[in-house]
């Protein structure tokens, strides 16, 4: 599925965009401020486009009209699904494009998508002091519902900020 909102288009990933993939998750400021290490070549990258990201509730953030992949989001079900409706919302996009506001528009897409599909809530977190993650949480609308001890893949243990949104609280416009 393709996601087109005012700027940006979100598609899903191919495997032809492992060099853009690699160029932006190899940054060390992106991936470690959400928990994974940054990619150490394109292989790596194609790897984690196969078992990661190739999936269908994850999407390429690509500014219109290009297509280039520029970062990622998506709600992936099974993996981080929750009961009774509920999902879990992750994202990430390379510092060059930080500051720019797209990845809000993306998560609101994201957002107004799956509650018009019945999901009921929908959780968001970042690691404590990743203030850039927080703001694009309370710009999209989460509320903090509480903190609790996570095990990045990198192997420390942050404390993490957990926020939620219901369908209910939701404002599409």
């Amino acid at each position: 599925m393709r996601i087109e909102t005012e700027r940006l288009i979100l598609r899903p990933w191919r495997e032809d965009d492992a060099a853009a993939l690699f160029r932006y998750a190899s940054d060390p400021e992106v991936g470690p401020a959400a928990g994974w290490a940054p990619h150490k070549s394109e292989e790596d990258s194609l790897h984690i486009l196969r078992t990661v990201l190739m999936d269908d509730h994850t999407w390429a953030i690509t500014i219109a009209p290009s297509e280039r992949a520029v970062g990622s989001i998506g709600i992936p079900v099974g993996k981080n699904e929750k009961e009774n409706g509920e999902h879990e919302i992750g994202y990430w996009i390379g510092k060059p494009f930080w500051g720019n506001g797209y990845v809000p528009e993306a998560v609101r897409a994201l957002l107004s998508l799956y509650f018009a599909f019945g999901a009921g809530r929908i959780w968001c977190a970042h690691a404590e002091g990743n203030d850039k993650s927080r703001r694009v949480i309370e710009k999209c609308g989460f509320r903090y519902r509480f903190s609790a001890p996570w095990q990045s893949s990198l192997g420390d243990v942050r404390n993490s900020l957990f926020y939620a949104i219901e369908a209910e609280e939701f404002d599409d416009d």
